[in-house]
């Protein structure tokens, strides 16, 4: 197993453990997020497609780096799995960064500001 199926597949558990065992966001259980999420393979599969088709790459892998699957339009899948891992991450650590129920919560505005803005 080469090193970017590796590291691909250790992002991918990182993130679900980070999620499952401190974040405790419930984001991987919405709809909306894996609606959202669809979309972003729609593109990075347009876009991954063209940079790695065999036929004329963009970008080429060391083929002992990686699990030689391809799929579809020659995209090495591992792509797929540190996408997920990277999208995700970011996504869990905006959803915790704006949690109501954190202590951290941004402080209500002054009222004093609150009367200025009406006027």
């Amino acid at each position: 197993m080469g090193a970017y199926t590796v590291t691909s597949l250790l992002g991918c558990a990182l993130v679900l453990v980070l999620e499952l065992a401190w974040l405790r966001t419930g984001l991987l259980r919405r709809r909306t997020y894996w609606i959202g999420y669809a979309i972003v393979v729609f593109f990075q599969s347009l876009v991954d497609g063209w940079l790695t088709k065999l036929s004329a790459p963009i970008v080429i892998y060391d083929e002992g780096r990686f699990s030689g699957v391809r799929f579809p339009w020659d995209i090495p899948v591992e792509d797929f799995a540190f996408g997920w891992a990277m999208c995700t991450l970011a996504l869990l650590l905006w959803e915790r960064q704006h949690d109501p129920d954190d202590g951290d919560a941004e402080p209500e505005p002054d009222p004093a500001w609150r009367t200025l803005s009406r006027r």
